[in-house]
């Protein structure tokens, strides 16, 4: 059976993608740690990271950093966090959490985002993107 993030990328389910390429998505988060909370996730259902290879490994790291810098961006907060939990759903995603705190970082503050705030975000880190030249990539 289909992971929910495999569902969204193949347009059964809604999500606010921000970013797509031949090897992953990003998309904001619906329960966002911080505002402008993303998740990067292969195409590939590979639930372990570790289990990634280690080019399709690197790619999303390549894509965590440039959505890190949008939000950067778009967002005041002096870090962006960086997390693999993989408990959540089986199928690998990086957090790429705008934070001012540890805080940001913890799931028990998680709360379900308003959809026109996530909706207004999500358009706001494609702008972002876009100014930095990835035109090819933003949804």
């Amino acid at each position: 059976m289909a992971t929910v993030f495999t569902r969204i990328i193949n347009g059964e389910l809604p999500g606010r993608i921000i970013w797509s390429d031949e090897h992953c998505v990003s998309m904001v988060d619906i329960r966002p740690l911080h505002p402008g909370h993303s998740l990067v996730i292969p195409r590939a259902e590979i639930d372990h990271w570790v289990d990634l290879e280690a080019r399709l490994a690197s790619h999303l790291m390549t894509v965590a950093h440039h959505v890190a810098k949008a939000q950067k961006a778009v967002v005041t907060s002096p870090r962006v966090g960086l997390m693999i939990a993989g408990f959540e759903v089986p199928h690998t995603h990086m957090h790429v959490v705008p934070m001012s705190s540890m805080a940001h970082l913890d799931f028990a503050n998680a709360r379900r985002g308003d959809p026109a705030e996530l909706d207004a975000m999500a358009d706001r880190l494609r702008e972002a993107l876009r100014d930095q030249g990835h035109t090819d990539t933003v949804v």
